[in-house]
């Protein structure tokens, strides 16, 4: 059996070995560098055996040595499981928190103004909102589901179709009523067009110049115009009368509904590729708060859709 204190450290190193730096790992563990340091080196003296290389104090990243590589994947895959075994047994219970990863806009947009009808139904489970714009690591940074839009593939995850979506282009109602009148799709060119820049290394990702070529306009300059990389401020730059957004159902529905937005040539539909997904860890799926917020997340999407 390995005591705590070195369980600690073969903790230390597999988070510096993934972070590649000793201010890394401690950022990660809530302790100082030096902590993690000396737990490293409380844990090569115990093996017998340097698990970095000690090179110039100006490098920026750890390197291990060969024996550390070839322990790595074996200390990784332990501590996978030492936390699903401590999973298993909070599962059952509701109580507790829930760590829910989804973009900022979609937190925004869709999330936030619908989250309170969960906490009625779940008051003990409480929901903390991780919305960094980069993919997180499930595991290692103990998230428990999460919302994720694309084609639907994720290593390691299970992903289940929330909803799909349609791509339309909205304005402000003062713009839409405007002198310049916009009678077909090619009118859109004499405004400014507002740029989702949010998902533009994604493939399938409908721009606008995807849009017009659907609608018959094709060798349109449609590169210029205000860039955004955030659904929501896009949305927010058309509510306020800056251009014309191409807009994603999804997070454009409310702002149509209450009138802030516009949906011009509704008749045309342009569906996209890509769709929202639930996405959580497999061996996760019959957590009780990861099935109760699984649930009620397509519960909710169904509501909206009409879909059953």
């Amino acid at each position: 059996m390995i005591a705590p204190n070195r369980l600690n450290a073969l903790r230390a190193f597999e988070a510096s070995a993934r972070h590649q730096s000793f201010a890394g790992a401690a950022q990660e563990l809530n302790v100082t560098p030096a902590a993690v340091g000396q737990l490293v080196r409380t844990l090569e003296q115990w093996l017998g055996t340097p698990l970095f290389h000690r090179g110039s104090t100006g490098k920026v990243r750890l390197v291990m040595t060969e024996t550390a590589e070839r322990a790595l994947p074996d200390i990784r895959a332990g501590f996978e499981r030492l936390m699903i075994g401590v999973e298993k047994m909070r599962e059952q219970s509701p109580n507790g928190l829930l760590t829910v990863t989804v973009s900022p806009a979609f937190a925004a947009k869709w999330l936030l103004p619908r989250i309170e009808r969960f906490h009625a139904t779940w008051p003990d489970t409480d929901v903390r909102l991780d919305t960094q714009l980069k993919a997180v690591d499930f595991l290692a940074d103990r998230v428990d589901i999460g919302v994720r839009y694309g084609a639907g593939t994720w290593p390691g995850l299970t992903a289940v179709k929330l909803m799909e979506e349609e791509i339309y282009p909205v304005c402000s109602p003062r713009l839409a009523s405007g002198a310049a009148a916009m009678t077909q799709p090619c009118d859109l060119l004499k405004h400014t067009l507002i740029h989702d820049m949010s998902m533009d290394a994604s493939a399938g990702f409908t721009t606008w110049d995807n849009w017009l070529g659907s609608c018959g306009v094709s060798g349109a300059a449609t590169q210029r115009g205000m860039k955004i990389n955030n659904s929501a401020a896009v949305l927010q730059a058309a509510i306020e009368g800056q251009g014309i957004a191409l807009a994603r159902s999804v997070m454009a529905r409310d702002d149509i509904a209450s009138g802030r937005l516009i949906r011009l040539f509704p008749d045309i539909q342009v569906m996209s590729p890509l769709s929202y997904f639930v996405v959580y860890r497999t061996e996760c799926a019959d957590q009780v708060r990861v099935k109760a917020f699984r649930d009620w997340l397509i519960q909710e999407a169904q509501a909206v859709t009409g879909e059953k």
